[in-house]
């Protein structure tokens, strides 16, 4: 029985992905920053553990915690909605430390494990806005492709020891907790200079006529990812990320 270690489980894709993987005889080793016992349905299968994906000793006790792997999954991430000149450096670097460091400093605590297993899965789960450029996201979409170039890099180094890296590409899910994580992080929106702007970007993602993406469409598409070893480097998960990535080729 293979096991997986996913992070940012608390809630939305990670949490998702870590019930699909259940409902699919996977070990889930399921992590996120503050446990819940509710969070997920209980199962023999299911280890529940606390990870800080910018804390060093929280991603080593983890890993160790863990024991061996065959897949892991970073999920965990955050973004805020604020124009380039009033989102503060120090929110910036806070999302760089989850989204981009966390995400690099989880991927090398588990990579000597699989390189001398000589197996292993790494999937990156980033944002399909790394496709085209947007308004008021410049520190998040910054974040995301720079784990999009890390782990297209890192995947040619890791071939020769038969290790898979793979990218899934989320697009807009209204239906997860993210906006409501993102708000605390937002600066700048009542700004006169940006008012025009910030309703206009706010229209377009209240369009419910829209094409979104399900929480589900990400957790097949990180399935796809771990299971098929033919599935591409980048994986688009929702209509609106699919129509993206077409559009960008």
């Amino acid at each position: 029985m293979k096991t997986v270690l996913i992070t940012g489980c608390s809630s939305g894709f990670g949490l998702e992905i870590a019930r699909y993987f259940l409902a699919r005889d996977w070990q889930v080793v399921a992590t996120m920053r503050t446990p819940r016992a509710d969070a997920l349905p209980p199962s023999d299968r299911l280890r529940v553990l606390a990870l800080d994906v910018t804390n060093p000793d929280s991603i080593r006790e983890t890993v160790e915690a863990a024991g061996p792997i065959d897949v892991l999954v970073n999920n965990a991430g955050f973004g805020a909605a604020s124009p380039a000149e009033f989102v503060p450096v120090a929110t910036v670097r806070e999302i760089f430390e989850t989204n981009t460091f966390g995400t690099i400093a989880v991927a090398q605590a588990v990579l000597p494990q699989f390189r001398q297993r000589r197996a292993g899965v790494i999937v990156n789960v980033t944002s399909s806005v790394t496709l085209r450029a947007l308004p008021l996201i410049a520190a998040y979409r910054a974040s995301k492709a720079a784990v999009n170039a890390f782990t297209e890099s890192m995947a040619l180094e890791l071939e020769q020891f038969d290790v898979r890296v793979r990218l899934v590409l989320p697009g807009r899910a209204p239906d997860t907790r993210f906006g409501d994580n993102a708000r605390a992080h937002m600066h700048g929106l009542d700004h006169e200079a940006y008012a025009d702007l910030v309703k206009e970007v706010f229209a377009r993602l209240g369009d419910t006529s829209a094409p979104i993406t399900r929480a589900q469409d990400v957790a097949e598409a990180v399935w796809r990812a771990a299971t098929d070893p033919s599935a591409p480097m980048r994986i688009p998960a929702g209509a609106d990320a699919e129509a993206w990535a077409a559009d960008a080729h």
